[in-house]
């Protein structure tokens, strides 16, 4: 398991598509953040605050974590090679747990130089080093699970395809509606009572409690259960093919 871990991700960062989805996470995270005049702006802002990163990092995942995951089992399927690896002393759960655990590490990755923009806000806060690092800390441990999440959803996205275009849209569509969509249900009202189970189903009002500094074990339960349920659907869907 561990071998195939490694391999994806040396795959994945032997190809030039490995070192663009990163360089586009942090570019266009720092264009948002330093350089367009807009709200998100750090320097603009007047206040030594990561909040900005946070709320952007989310829809730039919604792209780039499905670039990284639509190769994972539509590649294997178009060249034949999923019936190879399927062959190997691995069980379907450990071949889909190395993939998955492959494809997070990628993204952790990309999520570790953005501690250059923590360092910047710590240095230009007034005085040094004024800044909540509780919901700083609250927000990468939302953003890690979020990201973990939203790996799985793709993971199962490209699962059911051959075509990694195809993998990668079904990755977006999926995970920005979990993400965003059932946020935009519970404003519509239509639910009463339910609207507010409703806005639980979402990873959005989870990740924003995390986000706040408070790490709640009902949000972990949730961010658990929902990767636990991807995983799940991916097991069944690669089983599918024995049937």
């Amino acid at each position: 398991m561990f071998i195939l871990y490694l391999k994806e991700i040396k795959g994945f960062l032997n190809s030039l598509l490995g070192y663009i989805v990163i360089a586009v996470f942090l570019l266009i995270n720092g264009l948002f953040l330093w350089v367009f005049p807009l709200d998100t702006n750090i320097l603009d802002f007047g206040y030594a605050s990561l909040d900005a990163l946070f709320q952007i990092a989310p829809f730039v995942f919604l792209f780039l974590i499905p670039a990284i995951t639509m190769r994972f089992f539509a590649e294997e399927k178009k060249t034949g090679t999923i019936e190879l690896l399927m062959t190997r002393p691995l069980s379907d759960l450990q071949v889909i747990l190395a993939k998955y655990f492959a494809g997070l590490t990628l993204v952790v990755i990309s999520i570790i130089p953005t501690f250059i923009y923590f360092y910047s806000v710590y240095q230009l806060g007034y005085p040094k080093g004024n800044i909540d690092m509780g919901g700083m800390w609250g927000s990468y441990i939302g953003l890690i699970f979020l990201a973990a999440s939203f790996v799985s959803i793709g993971l199962f996205a490209s699962s059911i395809t051959d075509n990694q275009i195809i993998s990668f849209i079904l990755g977006i569509v999926l995970s920005g509606f979990i993400y965003i969509g059932f946020e935009t249900i519970y404003s519509l009202d239509l639910f009463g009572s339910f609207d507010l189970l409703v806005k639980t189903l979402g990873i959005e009002a989870h990740y924003s409690a995390i986000s706040r500094g408070v790490v709640d074990t009902r949000d972990l339960i949730y961010f658990l259960s929902l990767i636990a349920l991807f995983i799940l659907l991916t097991k069944t869907s690669i089983e599918s093919r024995k049937w």
